[in-house]
């Protein structure tokens, strides 16, 4: 629940929809996952489920750093990947990031979302565009591109895939 006075905006309004009901997707994937399945990979060049799940869980909180940031830079950063013992971690930890970033979006003026954002490492710059580019697409799409891959992984599991945007072939109709 977002709570406080904020900035809401028109842009940010329609991203705390979306993230909000992502969200809800998100959050029934990574609940299936047990701590039996984290080591499986189906291909020697694919991450592990745990690692895949735990890397859809903390992209949330790169929502979090485009909105109250104007770069992100590798080289100044001690990055350590989350590494979940557990399924309730793993929700948990997903759950925070997403409070933390509709927070985060909630304070974002629309003319903040058109400030240049930037990713760099060192002197090496990847990129820079408005922040509202950068959160559709290195944040949200790239969120939504590794639950999908996700939800591969638990086909090939037999885990039950839920319902994402129509009914799954697990849950029937809608």
């Amino acid at each position: 629940m977002i709570t406080g006075t904020a900035k809401s905006t028109n842009i940010a309004n329609g991203l705390i929809a979306e993230l909000t009901q992502e969200a809800v997707t998100t959050r029934k994937i990574l609940e299936r996952i047990s701590p039996e399945q984290f080591d499986y990979k189906p291909h020697e060049k694919s991450m592990t489920m745990v690692r895949l799940a735990s890397h859809v869980a903390e992209m949330v909180d790169w929502i979090t750093e485009t909105c109250i940031k104007d770069e992100l830079d590798f080289a100044t950063m001690d990055y350590k990947p989350f590494e979940p013992q557990t399924t309730a971690e793993l929700v948990e930890f997903h759950d925070k990031n997403i409070v933390s970033a509709l927070e985060a979006l909630k304070n974002t003026s629309d003319e903040d979302m058109q400030k240049p954002w930037t990713l760099k490492n060192g002197e090496t710059t990847y990129f820079t565009m408005p922040k509202i580019a950068t959160l559709r697409s290195m944040c949200f799409n790239h969120i939504w591109h590794h639950r999908g891959q996700l939800s591969v992984y638990l086909r090939l599991n037999d885990i039950p895939v839920p319902a994402i945007y129509g009914p799954s072939a697990d849950e029937g109709a809608m």
